[in-house]
């Protein structure tokens, strides 16, 4: 099939930038690169084809800057754009207007971003398409509705905020009495974050696994995941560390989680590809979010399935049949990713700066992808990951091996960051047997040993 673009303006920056780049560099097509004035000498950059300057540094004036990065596509001749993932990458408008300049959108309509991006109507559709749900309200008008449904769906609840994601404007309710200004606090986070202080109510459950499920559908209707991945190693409801498949899973579990998300997917008319995540309780599940756009952690479902998703998102965004024919029915091997993050191992704070020395690990089955090398500077305006380190090993407990000894290996110096803390978890007896939930975490981290592994590094 002759592809409807030749020239892909990735708008975003980083790794994932440098990701996108690679995949259109092997499928022959011409790259463009945009870059805030602090960026000038990144490596995304350096690689593309072709590079416009957006804007200063802090992002609302560059990476968000959707007329400056129409203006650079236009400039540069560029025929699509490429999200990446953060910045615009769920922004139905920044995809319309992608379209309505000509240009191919490498992603979901915006009608499917729109209505994965709001978490009430979501919750409405996967409701109608048979997907489990925690019990839950729809948006809340006041703090007595918000009350008397807390009665009825019983304690502890969890507020969330409509259009949030990211543990923003997300509050857990333990008191009755104490809802009404819990909700008053999580609503003002959530117009701070998100524009919109419309915020629903759900069951909490304590301690949970975050089972997510790849999936990939083509404009044509089919649809087929592949595999789930692990994402419970979690701090402040960010994912840390995850991994493909997930560690000790009730296969008949893992069967039915499948089945749900490619049902999910279906039902919606989903085209791209895509991300649906549940929260495991037991042997009961329930459907969390759909993300519309590609993960930072795909690298691990590469490793396990052999495919290269971004290319396969290129391809569908061309509107080719679906590549991946076929559902996996099980993993080649097993595969573990760290974020590696520019930010104090204990208390998380971020630390920008300059990078005096840097080593990455290497050897079979280890994979690196970074944007940074040493004598680059770490800015403070932008997400504070460093590198995604990902290793592949033909069982776990050879990929918990591989990982520690990756991890040893790995150098960076003039920032902090959190490779202490990673050590510490990798010795941990609970996530070595992968038995752990989102909060391992705020109930075993250690202070003390992570600051060890920091000064003995």
């Amino acid at each position: 099939m002759t592809r409807p673009f030749h020239k892909v303006l990735v708008a975003n920056r980083g790794e994932i930038a440098l990701r996108v780049i690679r995949a259109c560099h092997e499928m022959g097509l011409r790259t463009v690169a945009v870059y805030s004035t602090v960026d000038e000498h990144a490596l995304h950059v350096r690689f593309a084809d072709e590079a416009v300057c957006i804007g200063s540094g802090p992002a609302a004036a560059s990476y968000l800057n959707i007329p400056n990065i129409i203006a650079a596509a236009e400039i540069s001749g560029a025929d699509a754009v490429h999200p990446g993932y953060g910045f615009l990458s769920e922004r139905a408008e920044f995809a319309e207007v992608v379209q309505q300049c000509g240009m191919t959108w490498v992603g979901p309509s915006p009608d499917h971003m729109r209505l994965m991006g709001d978490k009430v109507k979501a919750r409405e559709v996967m409701a109608h398409a048979g997907v489990p749900l925690l019990p839950g309200t729809g948006l809340l008008t006041s703090a007595d509705e918000a009350v008397a449904a807390a009665r009825e769906i019983g304690s502890p609840g969890i507020l969330k905020a409509s259009a949030g994601g990211g543990g923003r404007g997300m509050k857990i309710v333990n008191n009755l009495g104490q809802l009404p200004s819990v909700l008053e606090l999580a609503q003002a986070e959530a117009r701070a974050a998100f524009g919109s202080g419309d915020m629903y109510l759900e069951r909490y459950v304590r301690n949970p696994r975050h089972i997510e499920v790849q999936v990939v559908a083509d404009i044509a209707g089919a649809v087929t995941h592949v595999l789930e991945r692990e994402c419970s190693i979690q701090r402040r409801h960010q994912k840390l560390v995850e991994e493909a498949p997930a560690a000790k899973l009730d296969p008949d579990l893992r069967e039915r989680i499948l089945a749900a998300a490619v049902a999910a997917t279906r039902a919606i008319g989903y085209h791209s590809l895509g991300t649906v995540e549940f929260l495991v309780d037991g042997s009961a599940f329930y459907f969390m979010e759909m993300n519309t756009r590609v993960q930072v952690e795909h690298c691990v479902t590469e490793m396990i399935s052999g495919f290269d998703l971004v290319q396969e998102q290129l391809r569908l965004a061309a509107g080719e049949p679906l590549g991946i024919t076929q559902p996996q029915d099980r993993a080649r091997g097993h595969a573990i990713e760290c974020r590696i993050n520019a930010e104090n191992p204990v208390d998380f704070s971020p630390a920008p700066g300059t990078i005096t020395a840097l080593h990455f690990p290497g050897g079979t089955g280890v994979r690196i992808d970074s944007h940074v090398y040493q004598g680059c500077t770490v800015p403070p305006y932008y997400d504070s990951m460093l590198a995604k380190l990902v290793v592949h090993a033909p069982t776990r407990e050879q990929a918990v091996r591989r990982m520690q000894r990756a991890l040893g290996e790995f150098v960076i110096e003039g920032v902090d960051t959190n490779l202490p803390l990673h050590r510490w978890l990798l010795k941990q007896d609970a996530f070595v047997h992968g038995e752990y939930d989102t909060h391992f975490l705020e109930t075993h981290l250690d202070a003390e040993a992570i600051e060890h592994e920091a000064a003995v590094s």
